[in-house]
């Protein structure tokens, strides 16, 4: 199991207040959604709007990724893994 991030798309979830983005294990998409207060602590100086957000995860990404693919070898499978700001 190899879990890859070769896509750097992502978008902003106001409805979910958290940034939806993709993995890939092989051919299967795997889907992450990180709590927008764990991007908050990430880099705390980050307001609620979509930009700000966004900029935010793209400053943390690599630390983003590591702890989503933690959770995707650790986790049984799942159409969606949730991040929240404990795991970071």
């Amino acid at each position: 199991m190899t879990l890859t991030f070769p896509n750097a798309s992502r978008s902003f979830e106001a409805r979910h207040h958290g940034v939806l983005f993709w993995g890939h294990d092989g051919t299967l998409e795997v889907s992450f959604l990180i709590d927008v207060a764990a991007v908050a602590r990430l880099a705390p100086e980050t307001g609620n709007g979509e930009a700000e957000v966004l900029a935010a995860f793209d400053s943390a990404r690599e630390r983003i990724h590591r702890v989503a693919l933690h959770t995707y070898v650790t986790s049984s499978r799942r159409s969606l893994y949730l991040l929240h700001p404990e795991d970071f």
